[in-house]
């Protein structure tokens, strides 16, 4: 299983303009719902701010990898967006991020498919190399050819 495989196309955005983090999800929430990969904005965002509350989902490197485990989640997928300007996240490295990776998890698949899929991201990310490539990335197609 490939993370690109999972990657929503229709929800990733490139220059943001957000000032924080509600920002940030509320719009990849709605990118998520204009594609009917979920059913409910506001039960999915809920969900996604409740894990936000349990702990740090900024990984450091600029990134942050939140995730929402809902039963408004249509099709387990993924949201990017690389922001305009960093912004402050909880982050375990204490530096603002630039990139931000929603997971939206399926029901049926918060176990095993979600463990591989984060795995997966972890992998990339631990890689210097990558993240350089992330967040610089230019454009769309840029970024998308990161993961495949």
């Amino acid at each position: 299983m490939l993370i690109s495989e999972v990657i929503n196309t229709n929800a990733v955005v490139l220059d943001l303009e957000a000032v924080n983090k509600t920002e940030v999800l509320n719009c990849l929430t709605e990118l998520l719902f204009d594609d009917d990969s979920i059913d409910s904005k506001d039960k999915f965002l809920v969900d996604v701010l409740l894990r936000e509350s349990e702990g740090k989902t900024g990984i450091g490197c600029g990134v942050a990898i939140p995730h929402g485990k809902s039963a408004s989640v249509k099709k387990t997928c993924v949201a990017i967006a690389k922001l305009k300007e960093p912004i402050e996240w909880e982050t375990i490295d204490g530096e603002p991020v630039q990139v931000v990776i929603l997971f939206a998890v399926d029901d049926k698949d918060k176990t095993n498919y979600f463990i591989k899929l984060m795995s997966e991201v972890a992998r990339l990310l631990a890689r210097e190399d990558f993240c350089r490539k992330l967040l610089s990335a230019k454009d769309k197609n840029e970024l998308l050819r990161l993961f495949q």
